[in-house]
């Protein structure tokens, strides 16, 4: 006897297959090289004001000037720009949990649970269910502008583009035929490489790693906080060091609804992890600025003291609207922190332990570790060899991805034998760049005509 253990789901393999062949036969792969400006996109000016709305007043020419550094800098900032460019192009129909914001610095370090250091995909806060191509897209593009800004040849920035791709539909491929609880843990860590043929990364990504296992709580405790001694009380803590406007204090009404939102964020965790966090008690509260897309919004570092001197540094950090949302109308949630958490860990291979979400003063928050090992390769920094391998490694970790969300079999069927994916994406990644570049020196030219505000600040 042969059951679906899901009433009404297809599970069989050949099954699959064939359906995938069938959507490729109507949507055939070379249709994804198309033009790079969508019907439905805004002027430069006006999704950047749009982009504006909810954040803090005083932080916004930080994100103004933090997205005028450099072409790549604005395509990092600019999710919802290129949904909109992506909206109504063609796509094969197949829907899974996307990154929403799968750009090549969004792919990092970072610990496990037993010690491990794995690469996965870093950033959710954009993440929604959608068409798989508007990922791979949006990552052959962030390679182009990488390699550009690191002086790469066009030559070897169109391959790299390419060959995340060609990765993409290898893996695809090669899982397709795995069996499903290898596949669903896949390419997680350094060994990746070799499977890969990205060997000439190595070198990069071992020092990353090294790096990023001297990325602890404690070392921020250590770097950010200063030990205060209250000698009539017999107690000891630290706290916050200001380091304005990346590091402030923030007033006691604050601090207490933060602490307040960590009382209801322990019941989002599975319940050993709530016995695990319950054992930590809140020392201090600060405001901490982060990112380019999130740069404005609200983002709270707290730090917790565990047992004899162990500090644990958590991150509580405001949770918007995805940007592709307007663009994906069938998407809807009740809260946008859990939506980033659920997203996070569908996606991930491994996630955070402590990753849950909360609502503070009425709007909602992800928490989760700060600096858990994590570390990073900046792509702007790699030779053109380097970028390639760097492609293929985040187009298999992409591919691996969304395969948790949508079946190997039937994204196998649909990439079956079909090459051309490669050189049409590709081509498009190269004129979605020039369109980036453009864009991005209209911002310039709306700053330097007083239309908006800029600031430097770094992260």
């Amino acid at each position: 006897m042969e059951r679906a253990l899901v009433p009404g789901e297809v599970s069989d393999p050949a099954e699959l297959h064939a359906r995938g062949r069938e959507l490729a036969a109507r949507i055939p792969p070379a249709v994804h090289d198309h033009d790079a400006r969508g019907t439905l996109r805004p002027r430069v000016a006006e999704f950047v004001e749009a982009g504006n709305a909810g954040r803090l007043d005083q932080l916004i020419p930080l994100r103004i000037g933090r997205m005028i550094a450099s072409p790549f800098a604005f395509f990092r900032g600019a999710a919802g720009l290129m949904a909109a460019d992506l909206a109504g192009t063609p796509h094969s129909g197949l829907s899974a949990q996307i990154c929403g914001d799968a750009h090549a610095a969004n792919f990092g370090l970072y610990g496990t649970p037993d010690g491990r250091i794995v690469m996965d995909v870093n950033d959710f806060d954009e993440t929604v269910r959608g068409p798989w191509e508007w990922d791979l897209k949006r990552l052959a593009a962030s390679l182009v502008l990488a390699g550009r800004a690191g002086g790469v040849s066009e030559k070897d920035c169109q391959d790299a583009a390419e060959d995340s791709v060609k990765s993409y539909r290898r893996v695809v491929r090669r899982l397709g035929t795995a069996p499903f609880l290898r596949s669903w843990t896949a390419l997680g860590d350094e060994d990746a490489l070799s499977d890969l043929r990205a060997e000439d990364l190595a070198d990069e990504f071992g020092a990353a790693a090294e790096k990023a296992r001297r990325n602890t709580s404690a070392r921020v405790a250590a770097r950010w906080t200063e030990r205060i001694d209250d000698h009539s009380a017999g107690l000891s803590r630290h706290r916050f060091l200001e380091d304005p406007p990346l590091l402030r204090r923030v007033d006691e009404v604050t601090a207490d609804a933060v602490a307040d939102g960590l009382m209801s964020y322990v019941h989002t965790l599975r319940e050993s992890r709530r016995n695990l966090i319950a054992r930590y008690r809140i020392a201090d509260v600060a405001f901490r600025v982060v990112g380019t897309g999130s740069a404005g919004f609200r983002s709270y570092l707290v730090l917790l003291h565990g047992n004899t001197d162990e500090d644990l540094v958590l991150q509580v950090k405001e949770a918007r609207p995805s940007a592709l949302t307007p663009y994906l109308p069938e998407h809807r949630t009740e809260h946008e922190g859990q939506r980033i958490v659920h997203g996070t860990r569908l996606v991930q291979t491994e996630s955070d332990i402590l990753l849950g979400w909360t609502t503070v003063e009425g709007r909602p928050f992800i928490v989760r570790q700060f600096r858990n090992y994590k570390g990073s390769l900046d792509p702007t920094e790699l030779s053109g060899a380097d970028l390639d391998d760097y492609g293929r490694l985040a187009g298999a970790l992409l591919a691996r991805a969304h395969l948790r969300s949508v079946h190997p079999r039937l994204l196998a069927g649909y990439l079956d034998g079909d090459d051309r994916l490669d050189e049409a994406i590709g081509r498009f990644a190269v004129r979605y760049a020039d369109q980036t570049e453009s864009d991005h020196a209209e911002l310039v030219r709306a700053v330097e005509t007083g239309r908006f505000p800029a600031a430097r600040g770094d992260r």
